[in-house]
């Protein structure tokens, strides 16, 4: 029951992180897109948010095995708290450069802060999971999928908040909620919760086994497959079909809510095996290849300069993406915590999703500038070269506890 309840505090806490999270970029977005900004403009405002971020996983899993997972995860909602008060301090008589480098710097803080959270309370999946693979399975299946549902959720907060009490408080209401979760957080859990001997160097911090590195590289083109047309390219295509904001606004949460509700399903979709690998590894490599092949068949139709309606092929076409999609970043989700080291898996986390945040920089980098350059096919040809190379990656994992073993020495 103990495990159980860690499990349940860290997810709450965990929950209102994300529902912040979600309704602060919807009330950047739709804030500084009133001001005048444009799309692309606004993708900017998320770089150093996603940068900020491979430092902060690296980071925020040394400091959660040296210091535990509590520390860490209250590490991550002060800093929020911060960045969004920050925000709140944002003068509207500046000018339009000094409001976005102000801007920059507080989505930087929150994504610091996004990661340490992150990192934290899926290394305490581990931490607190006592149930073998098969709980450890559905445990992070449920945590990543809620929390797509609760990033989902915020959106239509965030929208919400800003039409009916305002830019400045609706921040300050985010941030009390906050605080909350924070004490709450910290006056619950085990302070020892994953604490263990952390790596003594940068060196021995990088050289994690061979598995996880597989993982992490496959990660990185995973995520930069979605983020390659999902932040610029789609919203920029939309609005050239004569699409309102909210519209799609609202498009981007509710398929942001399907893609948490899918991963949350996913244990029931993958037969499962009793070694946690032999029949979920080879089900990440058959999702990936029907993953693979949904960017190239919309991007041949969406070359096709007949189609009456293109904005319905390709949110249709999304939706199915968004489906696949879930259940393999679901099942590269659990196998990363099945491949990590027990004394060691706030390290191995962090590693891992610094490749996440790696791969979602680069595909805001290269959403923008296929964008400018031909538009969302380009774009969607971008994800099936990543995707491609994903799953030649996904190929050489280790698949029973025996190859796991030898990839690890």
């Amino acid at each position: 029951m103990t495990a159980l309840r860690n499990y349940a505090v860290v997810t709450l806490c965990y929950w209102s992180f994300t529902l912040s999270d979600g309704a602060l970029r919807m009330l950047v977005l739709l804030h500084f897109y009133h001001q005048g900004f444009t799309p692309l403009t606004l993708s900017l405002l998320f770089l150093l948010y996603e940068a900020a971020g491979i430092v902060a996983n690296l980071g925020g899993g040394w400091l959660a095995t040296h210091f535990g997972i509590p520390r860490m995860l209250s590490a991550g909602l002060t800093l929020q708290i911060g960045g969004i008060l920050l925000l709140s301090a944002l003068d509207p008589g500046w000018s339009q450069q000094l409001s976005v480098a102000w801007v920059v710097f507080a989505q930087g803080i929150a994504g610091v802060a996004k990661d340490l959270t992150k990192t934290a309370s899926k290394s305490a999946i581990k931490a607190t999971a006592d149930g073998g693979t098969g709980q450890l399975f559905r445990w992070v299946a449920w945590f990543t999928g809620s929390k797509n549902t609760m990033k989902g959720i915020g959106f239509f907060v965030g929208g919400l908040l800003l039409e009916t009490l305002g830019f400045r408080p609706a921040l300050w209401l985010m941030a009390a909620v906050l605080a909350v979760a924070l004490v709450g957080g910290t006056t619950t859990l085990p302070r020892a919760l994953g604490k263990a001997q952390a790596s003594k160097s940068f060196r021995e911090l990088f050289a994690r086994t061979r598995a996880i590195n597989l993982m992490a590289m496959a990660r990185i083109f995973l995520f930069g497959s979605r983020d390659v047309w999902f932040v610029v390219g789609l919203p920029v295509f939309l609005y050239g079909q004569h699409w309102r904001y909210l519209e799609v606004a609202t498009f981007l949460a509710a398929w942001t809510i399907g893609y948490g509700l899918v991963q949350a399903l996913t244990p029931a979709l993958v037969r499962r095996s009793s070694d946690g690998l032999s029949s979920e590894v080879p089900a990440a490599l058959r999702w990936g290849m029907v993953l693979a092949i949904i960017p190239i068949v919309l991007a041949l139709a969406l070359g096709n300069a007949q189609l009456d309606r293109p904005d319905v092929l390709i949110t249709v076409g999304l939706c199915i993406f968004g489906f696949v999609f879930a259940v393999v970043s679901s099942l590269h989700s659990y196998l990363v915590l099945a491949y990590a080291g027990s004394s060691k898996a706030a390290e191995d986390v962090g590693f891992y999703y610094a490749a996440n945040a790696t791969g979602r920089l680069i595909g805001i980098v290269l959403s923008g500038l296929l964008t400018q350059a031909g538009g969302l096919e380009k774009c969607l040809w971008a994800a099936a070269v990543m995707l491609a190379v994903c799953l030649m990656i996904t190929v050489s994992l280790p698949s029973t506890a025996h190859s796991r073993r030898q990839l690890s020495s």
